[in-house]
């Protein structure tokens, strides 16, 4: 007997099918009639309004639905192939990699970016995406290690597209703001040239749905049907990459379109692959063209209100917190964090050697550095004159690692999670996002009204987190893609802003880089005043913090009010989290690096691994921005995007471990 629910589903494909196109017509009649003309006083007031509608607003259209059905398929088959839900261009690091090539490509050699824009795309990605499959392949490509491994190759490729953008000054900026995805045009070249790369994919995936119906089965299963299996997925991949850095190299990123496309149709009763892949385009299409027409409808003038590209990442956070119950995984990421190896013996001697070895670090940090005859060691009148340059940077590199650690081991603590950590639990990018509101609210805010925003963007990015992970009894894994899930949501709301191109936009970037270049008194007193203040309390709390990763029930049985205190930790966690993002921005990844250093080292009581976390953390993020200053001198790396680039590998390795200890 068929179920209702089956019978629902088949019944809601149809009238889908005629919503969706119907949805779009209306769109666009209500995009023409608001869309501003040539007043009609001048004489050719009608050819130009002609001019328009035929040279922009048609191609456009067009544009948006040839993209849209691009990213539609190309999700379709990565979801297909790698039997994974939440697969797309975007959760796979397919996009990142892909504009960190192009960035690469058309900061160092324009002409030649002219010449192959797509091919040095398409490279970007496929090896984006090739990193993402080596790291989860042991693991048969489990969806929450996929998910994870994406997220790394993403940070990481963020940090250095940034990097780039940041050496090559205003050109690059414009870049960033290609990068945010405009569909904007002027003639059809775009939806010429994009059209035929959309008819050959659909052909060749044609090609492919049988071997996608024999993948949907386990490997095993395929095998016995004669399937060869590396080759054929390989061949589905490259596909469904090449269809995604198409829309890439013409348009610049378009967020999460990929995800929602197939999600939606299946939701409106799409099952079968056949089915699925005809449905999934036409969903894309759909969405990106209804999302477009939305920008320019809301949008003032002939200005969008923003990239559509930035527009649809919106979606992306959203959909992946709605899609959580549906992915399953079959590894206990949590079990994969770095514990202890052995107990310290003596854990107040360690202490001590850690803070010994923090002053030694510090010491280096101020006296050691290169110039034009070599290195120098600064002493006497030379360090005087250094030292107003070098003594705040240090300062608050020295503080923001040590709150990020902090804040880290709280959310470790509060949530059970060893792989928690601001960055990773998009908790920074709240603080972005707070940011991001604060400029648009009031302009150029002072420094005291952005801390408070950050504050007010990070508290609320971790609260939803927590209670969106409470649900699960805060299942490791899906926390964790709660995280990336906020985190998506909270920067596109950060990009929308960035490319506008003003200097709001240029701050954001500067804050994003996380450069320590301009800290002064201010932000060096701001670092040493907020550890102080924030870290205080913690010791009174060690109880709360041995108990919670017991979990809810145990902590309601040794007498632990739940909810008042994860949100007093979670207050101070945000405040840390915010100021020090302030300081160094978002991308350092010391908050996950710290916690681990402190239990790999044998510190095991709350108390000594707080301590620890607290050195660690000042010492990591104050050997980065020595390094950052020394690598490539006399150019500098924001310290922000150099410690992401020592945490990202950090991260990879703890993925691809073998042996799990806990």
């Amino acid at each position: 007997m068929v179920s209702r629910a089956k019978l629902a589903r088949n019944a809601s494909l149809p009238v889908f099918a005629i919503l969706l196109p119907l949805l779009c017509i209306a769109a666009f009649a209500v995009l023409i009639v608001t869309r501003p003309e040539v007043p009609q006083g001048d004489a050719d007031a009608a050819m130009l309004n002609g001019a328009l509608l035929w040279n922009s607003i048609m191609p456009r259209a067009m544009l948006a639905l040839i993209a849209g059905a691009a990213l539609g398929l190309s999700g379709t088959l990565l979801q297909r192939v790698l039997r994974n839900p939440i697969a797309d261009a975007s959760t796979l690091g397919i996009a990142s990699g892909a504009e960190l090539a192009m960035t690469a490509a058309m900061g160092f050699s324009p002409l030649l970016i002219g010449f192959s824009r797509e091919m040095a795309a398409f490279g970007g990605g496929l090896a984006a995406v090739a990193i993402v499959l080596a790291l989860s392949w042991r693991r048969g490509l489990d969806p929450v290690t996929v998910a994870l491994s994406g997220l790394i190759v993403s940070l990481i490729a963020s940090a250095l597209s940034v990097t780039l953008i940041l050496s090559l000054g205003e050109y690059a900026m414009s870049i960033y703001i290609w990068g945010a995805g405009s569909l904007s045009q002027q003639d059809w070249n775009g939806a010429l040239s994009l059209g035929p790369r959309l008819i050959l994919g659909f052909a060749a995936a044609l090609l492919l749905v049988r071997p996608l119906r024999i993948l949907a089965l386990d490997d095993s299963g395929a095998r016995s049907l004669g399937l060869a299996l590396h080759s054929t997925r390989l061949a589905i991949i490259a596909l469904a990459v090449w269809l995604a850095v198409s829309v890439i190299s013409e348009v610049g990123v378009i967020g999460f379109v990929g995800l929602a496309a197939p999600a939606i149709a299946r939701l409106a009763g799409a099952r079968g692959t056949g089915k699925l892949m005809l449905t999934a385009p036409l969903t894309g299409a759909g969405l990106l063209f209804l999302t477009d027409c939305l920008t320019q409808i809301l949008g003032p003038g002939f200005t969008d209100l923003a990239p559509t590209g930035a527009a649809t990442a919106l979606l992306g956070g959203p959909l992946l917190l709605f899609l959580l119950p549906r992915v399953h995984s079959v590894s206990a990421v949590a079990a994969q964090s770095a514990a202890a190896l052995n107990r310290l013996t003596k854990p107040l001697l360690a202490l001590g050697a850690l803070f010994i070895a923090l002053a030694l670090i510090f010491a280096v940090v101020l006296t050691l550095g290169p110039a034009e005859d070599g290195w120098h060691v600064a002493t006497g009148s030379l360090l005087t004159d250094l030292l107003p340059f070098r003594l705040p940077r240090t300062i608050v590199a020295a503080g923001a690692g040590a709150m990020l650690a902090a804040a880290g081991f709280i959310m470790q603590r509060v949530t059970g999670n060893p792989i928690a950590s601001p960055e990773v639990l998009g908790v920074s990018s709240g603080a972005g996002a707070g940011l991001t509101v604060a400029l648009f609210l009031f302009g150029f805010p002072s420094p005291i009204i952005m801390l408070f925003a950050m504050a007010l963007g990070a508290l609320a990015a971790f609260l939803a987190m927590i209670a969106i992970s409470a649900r699960t009894q805060f299942s490791p894994e899906r926390m964790l893609l709660a995280g990336v899930g906020i985190g998506a949501f909270a920067m596109a709301i950060v990009t929308m802003v960035l490319a506008q191109g003003d200097m709001r936009g240029y701050i954001l970037l500067t804050w994003l880089s996380g450069s320590t270049n301009r800290a002064g008194a201010f932000e060096a007193w701001t670092a040493i005043i907020s550890l102080a203040v924030l870290t205080a309390p913690l010791p009174f709390l060690s109880r709360w913090l041995t108990i919670l990763p017991l979990g809810a029930g145990p902590s309601r049985a040794a007498g632990l009010h739940v909810g008042p205190s994860r949100l007093a930790l979670a207050v101070l966690a945000a405040l840390m989290t915010a100021i020090a993002s302030f300081l160094v921005g978002p991308l350092s990844l010391t908050g996950l690096i710290a916690p681990h250093l402190a239990r790999l080292a044998g510190f095991r009581a709350p108390g000594h691994q707080l301590t620890a976390s607290l050195l660690f953390g000042a010492g990591v993020l104050m050997a980065a921005d020595w390094l950052s200053r020394v690598v490539i001198y006399p150019y500098q790396v924001p310290v922000g995007l150099f410690a992401a680039l020592i945490g990202g590998p950090y991260l990879i390795w703890l993925l691809s471990r073998k042996e799990v200890r806990q």
